[in-house]
C-alpha cells in the first residue's frame, strides 16, 4: 500500500495517518511475537489460545495429547491454520474428541464445518443456541448504531443467517458438565445470544467467557488492532438482551476468576483483571452497555424453537451510523481496488 492510499485509509476510518502508522507498526510487531510463539497464547498449562484475525479460540488439554477439545472455531477461511496449530501443539495426526461452542456468531463458527468434517468429532452448544445451529432461525440483525466504532457500523453487512450443522451438533449435558473436559463446567450466560455459555474451571478458577465480556473494546478499530487490554462488556452490536448481559457479567464476576479468557482480546489475569471484572458487573449500565439502541429499549425474545419476537429499529436514529458505514466500506473497497490495478 502506498502512502497516499495509507492516508485515505486512515482519513476513511477517522484517524491520523500518524495513528494509522503507529497502529500497523504494533500491529505488525504483535504478529511477529505471535508467529514465534506459535500463534498461541498462554492461559493455564493445558488451555492456549489462538486468534484468527480478530476472534479467538482455544485448545483445552495438556500438549502432546490425543485428550483434548476445541472451543470455537473462529473465522471462514481459517481449517488450515487451526489444524496446523493443533498439529503443533497436540502432535502429528492430532484431532479433538469434540467442538464446543460458546455460541453460534459468525465469527465463531466460521471454520466449523471443515474442521468437524474433517476431524469426524461431534459439535456441542447450548440447547437454546441449537436452533441457529441446526437451519431453523436466523440470528437477530446487529444494531449497528451502538459502540460508535467502525466494527459496529459496518456489523451490518455481518452473516446472521442460520447454519445446519446437523447430525454432528448436539445439546450440552444439562447437568452443567462439559464433554471430554473434565473438572469443568458450563455455565449458561445468555444477552449475547439466548444460548451463550462460558466454561469455568473451580481448581484453579480459569475462565473460557466467551463474548459474554472481553477484554478489549471490540466495537473499535483502535481496540481491536492494537488489542488494549480492558475488561469491557459484551461486543455491543451483536448483543441482544442487555438485561440478561448484566446478569451474566454479575454471575462470572461472582466465580472470582484466576484468569479470563475471551472471544476478543487478549487473556487476563490477576489483580487487575478482577477488579475491572468487578467495577463491570457493579456499573454495567455505565461501562459495558450503550446508552441507547434498539436491544436496550426491547429485548430480543427467543426459545427453543429460535427467535419469536425483534423489536422494531428506529431507522431515524439508526441511519447515519449505517450511512457512514456503507461509506467506509466502498471507500475501502475503492482503496484496494486502486491498488490492485496499480499493480
Amino acid at each position: 500500500m502506498t502512502p497516499r492510499s495509507q492516508e485515505f485509509l486512515a482519513l476513511s476510518i477517522g484517524i491520523s495517518y500518524a495513528q494509522l502508522n503507529r497502529m500497523t507498526t504494533q500491529a505488525v510487531y504483535r504478529d511477529r511475537i505471535a508467529a514465534q510463539n506459535d500463534s498461541l497464547m498462554h492461559v493455564a498449562e493445558d488451555v492456549a489460545g489462538m486468534t484468527v484475525v480478530m476472534v479467538n479460540l482455544y485448545f483445552v488439554g495438556e500438549p502432546g495429547s490425543s485428550d483434548w477439545v476445541l472451543i470455537d472455531a473462529g473465522l471462514p477461511l481459517n481449517a488450515g491454520r487451526i489444524r496446523a496449530a493443533a498439529k503443533r501443539r497436540f502432535g502429528s495426526g492430532a484431532k479433538p474428541k469434540a467442538i464446543i461452542l460458546t455460541h453460534g456468531h459468525f465469527d465463531h463458527v466460521g471454520s466449523l464445518r471443515a474442521l468437524a468434517e474433517e476431524w469426524d468429532v461431534p459439535i456441542y452448544a447450548h440447547e437454546l443456541e441449537l436452533p441457529y445451529l441446526t437451519g431453523r432461525s436466523d440470528y437477530p440483525p446487529p444494531d449497528p448504531g451502538v459502540g460508535g466504532g467502525i466494527f459496529a457500523s459496518t456489523s451490518f453487512i455481518y452473516p446472521r443467517g442460520a447454519y445446519d450443522f446437523r447430525p454432528r451438533i448436539q445439546a450440552l449435558p444439562s447437568d452443567g458438565t462439559v464433554p471430554h473436559m473434565p473438572g469443568w463446567r458450563w455455565i449458561h450466560t445468555p444477552g449475547h445470544s439466548p444460548g451463550h455459555v462460558s466454561f469455568f474451571r473451580e481448581h484453579d478458577r480459569v475462565l473460557i467467557a466467551g463474548d459474554a465480556f472481553t477484554t478489549q473494546k471490540q466495537e473499535s478499530f483502535w481496540g481491536v488492532m492494537t488489542q488494549h487490554q480492558h475488561v469491557h462488556g459484551p461486543p455491543m452490536y451483536f448483543t441482544i438482551d442487555w438485561e440478561a448481559a448484566r446478569h451474566s457479567v454479575q454471575a462470572l464476576a461472582r466465580l472470582q476468576p484466576s484468569v479470563a479468557a475471551t472471544g476478543h482480546g487478549i487473556p487476563m489475569s490477576g489483580e487487575a483483571m478482577r477488579v475491572q471484572l468487578i467495577a463491570l458487573a457493579l456499573h454495567f449500565e455505565a461501562l459495558g452497555m450503550p446508552s441507547d439502541g434498539r436491544y436496550v429499549r426491547e429485548a430480543v425474545q427467543a426459545d427453543r424453537n429460535g427467535v419469536e419476537h425483534i423489536p422494531p429499529t428506529t431507522v431515524r436514529s439508526e441511519m447515519p451510523k449505517i450511512i457512514a458505514g456503507i461509506a467506509i466500506v466502498a471507500l475501502s473497497a475503492g482503496i484496494i481496488a486502486s491498488m490492485r490495478r496499480r499493480d
